[in-house]
């Protein structure tokens, strides 16, 4: 006999992109393992009207059924005080933080709209840019042009999540990094690809587990010896080896998140945010 996942409604409302409210919920959602969350974002939610139209929006959608969830991180007070409306458990980063920290600093906000992922800071946003287009150019190995420039190379068999992690640490960090393969010549040899010496100090491995990476692979090459148990077990347990005699840091990224994963390089590097 089946048990049925309970399921709820989850809205995350922004008066600006509202990544600051996905992430903020999601997080917290993370914590409820036996629920089924159907998830909807309501974005740039910054004017009465919008407000009032995202309030007809969750009550009609909470119409027979439990009250949804509603994440919020609205800076108005007029608009927050229409979300509150409606039909739902409403929970705001605003009304829960902003008073707290008035009253350290002896200072009231701004209630500027849009500040937490907007073009506030220029030499940020620039410095990201930079260093998306260095890693989008130096992907999987592509490009060995001024590589000394690079925070953290990453190297790994094919398909251990080298690329997105690359990415992730560019975009959301701003940090230079670049990524290489680990080819089955390489393996066979116990060597790191030749235009990665002496850049010994800015490597760091990614592994993961054979049934794994067998799943990965087989998504692009189905039925092939890329994608079989024994090559993928082989190369990882080649790749872990030449890790340790090379003092190479290393993670499994089996069963962890980009973000997961991008967090224990810049802790174990020792890189700057």
């Amino acid at each position: 006999m089946s048990t049925q996942i309970p399921q709820r409604t989850v809205f995350f409302v922004s008066d600006g992109t509202g990544i600051t409210a996905e992430t903020l919920g999601a997080t917290l959602l993370t914590q409820f393992v036996d629920v089924e969350f159907k998830k909807t974002t309501l974005p740039f939610i910054n004017t009465p009207e919008r407000a009032r139209s995202a309030v007809d929006y969750i009550n009609h959608l909470a119409a027979g059924g439990e009250r949804p969830l509603v994440f919020s991180t609205t800076v108005s007070d007029e608009i927050r005080a229409i979300l509150r409306q409606a039909k739902a458990l409403f929970m705001d980063l605003f009304d829960t933080y902003i008073a707290p920290v008035e009253q350290e600093l002896g200072l009231k906000s701004s209630h500027a709209q849009g500040r937490a992922h907007g073009m506030s800071d220029a030499g940020r946003y620039d410095a990201r840019i930079a260093a998306m287009n260095y890693a989008m150019e130096h992907d999987d190995g592509q490009s060995t042009r001024d590589l000394s420039r690079a925070d953290i190379i990453l190297i790994a068999p094919s398909r251990c999540g080298k690329t997105p992690t690359t990415l992730y640490l560019a975009l959301q960090h701003a940090i230079f990094a670049t990524n290489f393969p680990l080819t089955e010549d390489d393996l066979e040899v116990m060597r790191i690809p030749k235009p990665l010496k002496g850049f010994e100090g800015k490597l760091f491995g990614l592994t993961s587990d054979p049934e794994r990476l067998t799943e990965v692979r087989g998504e692009r090459r189905p039925g092939s010896k890329y994608a079989s148990l024994a090559q993928c077990g082989y190369e990882l347990r080649q790749a872990e080896q030449l890790y340790r005699r090379q003092n190479i840091p290393f993670l499994n990224s089996a069963k962890m998140s980009i973000e997961e994963i991008a967090a224990m390089v810049i802790q174990e590097k020792g890189l700057r945010r």
